[in-house]
C-alpha cells in the first residue's frame, strides 16, 4: 500500500509540472508572436498578410469590379476554413466526451500504468474541462469569424455605393474577421495537447514542444525563406 501511494504521488507530482509547463510554453510563444506582430509585422506571415490585405482593400475603393469579384472569391476560401474549424471543434468535443467517459470507466486499468497520469475523478474532470473550454472558445471565435467574413463579402460588393468612409469600415470588418479566425485556429491548436492529456502528461509535453516548433516555422518569414531556399 505504501509503495502504491508513493507511486501515485510521484505521478501527480510529474503531472503537476509537465502540464502547466507545456501550457505556459504555448501561451508564451503566442505572447511572443503577438509582440512581434505589433512591433515588427513584416517579420511574421500573419503581419505580411495583414499588410497585403490593407493595400488590396484600399485599391478596391477605386471601384474595380474585377478586383471586387476576386476579393469575394478569396474571402470565400477563408470563410469555408472558418466553417470547417467550427464544425471540427464540435465533432471533437463530442468525441472527447465519449472518450473521457470510457477512460473514467477504465480508470482502474489505466491507473496501473503511470504513463497515463493520475486517474482520480477530479483529474479526469479537469482533463476534459480544460480541453473542452479551449475547443468551445475556438468554436466561438470561428463562428464570429464567419459572421464578419459574410458581412465583408457584402460590403466589398457595395464599395462605392455608400459614403467615402464606407471603405474604412469595410477594411475594419475584414480585419476583424481574419483576426478572429486566426485566434480561433490558434486556440484550437492549443487544445490539441490538452486533449492528449488523457494519454498522460508526457504526451502533453511532447506535443506542446512539437506544436510550438511547427508554428514557429510557419509564423516567421525568415523560417519560411530558409525552407524555400
Amino acid at each position: 500500500m505504501g509503495s502504491k501511494s508513493n507511486s501515485n504521488n510521484n505521478v501527480v507530482y510529474v503531472e503537476s509540472i509537465l502540464v502547466p509547463m507545456s501550457l505556459f510554453l504555448t501561451i508564451g510563444y503566442h505572447a511572443y508572436l503577438w509582440q512581434k506582430l505589433k512591433t515588427k509585422p513584416s517579420q511574421t506571415t500573419i503581419g505580411m498578410n495583414m499588410l497585403k490585405r490593407r493595400s488590396w482593400l484600399r485599391q478596391l475603393n477605386q471601384g474595380d469590379d474585377k478586383k471586387g469579384m476576386f476579393a469575394v472569391q478569396s474571402l470565400r476560401n477563408s470563410l469555408m476554413f472558418a466553417i470547417l474549424t467550427a464544425t471540427v471543434t464540435v465533432i471533437i468535443t463530442l468525441c472527447l466526451a465519449a472518450l473521457t467517459s470510457n477512460a473514467f470507466n477504465a480508470a482502474d486499468i489505466l491507473a496501473a500504468s503511470g504513463l497515463f497520469g493520475s486517474q482520480s475523478p477530479r483529474i479526469m474532470v479537469l482533463k476534459y474541462a480544460s480541453s473542452s473550454i479551449f475547443l468551445l472558445a475556438s468554436f466561438l471565435c470561428s463562428s464570429m469569424a464567419v459572421g464578419f467574413l459574410v458581412d465583408a463579402n457584402f460590403l466589398i460588393n457595395a464599395i462605392g455605393e455608400f459614403a467615402p468612409g464606407g471603405g474604412g469600415y469595410t477594411e475594419a470588418v475584414v480585419e476583424r474577421g481574419f483576426a478572429v479566425a486566426v485566434v480561433g485556429n490558434r486556440v484550437f491548436c492549443m487544445a490539441l495537447p490538452l486533449m492528449l492529456w488523457l494519454f498522460g502528461p508526457l504526451s502533453v509535453a511532447i506535443s506542446s514542444a512539437a506544436l510550438v516548433w511547427g508554428l514557429y516555422e510557419l509564423d516567421f518569414v525568415a523560417s519560411l525563406s530558409t525552407i524555400v531556399v
